[in-house]
């Protein structure tokens, strides 16, 4: 009963870092576009606050992921190389993660140089990470 519970606390906070990561670049684009200074420090308080909350949703996401793996025990990830392939894909996320706090910093101090249109785009990679994580988790393919 203990891992249902901690497997939907880690379900709950994976969906709540991927709203971050998926809503961070459009706030960028927004941002990147604004002229007005008292504007573009408004979203950089949105930016941070938004920032602080998926980062406290993705250290929840892999606290409860390793508390699970602990409960199931070293064989099981030796003989699921479909969770390998997931692994991998998890620590791209968290690049991506770094990726949104680094843009942020550089919005944040005006030395930002993609355009609105580049950080909409950027959208693509957590959605690309999450339907390869959901297929290796729900398919489990290998």
């Amino acid at each position: 009963m203990l891992f249902l519970w901690i497997e939907a606390l880690h379900v709950t906070s994976m969906v709540l870092w991927l709203a971050g990561l998926l809503s961070l670049p459009w706030l960028f684009a927004t941002h990147a576009a604004t002229q007005g200074q008292a504007e573009r420090a408004r979203f950089a308080g949105l930016e941070r606050q938004l920032s602080m909350l998926m980062s406290i949703a993705a250290l929840a996401t892999i606290v409860f992921g390793i508390w699970m793996l602990t409960l199931l025990g070293g064989g099981w990830l030796a003989a699921n190389g479909w969770f390998h392939a997931k692994l991998t894909l998890v620590v791209l996320m968290i690049g991506y993660h770094g990726w949104c706090q680094v843009q942020a910093k550089k919005l944040r101090e005006d030395r930002a140089s993609r355009t609105p249109s580049f950080y909409r785009g950027m959208t693509v990679v957590p959605t690309a990470l999450l339907l390869l994580i959901m297929l290796l988790v729900f398919v489990k393919p290998f």
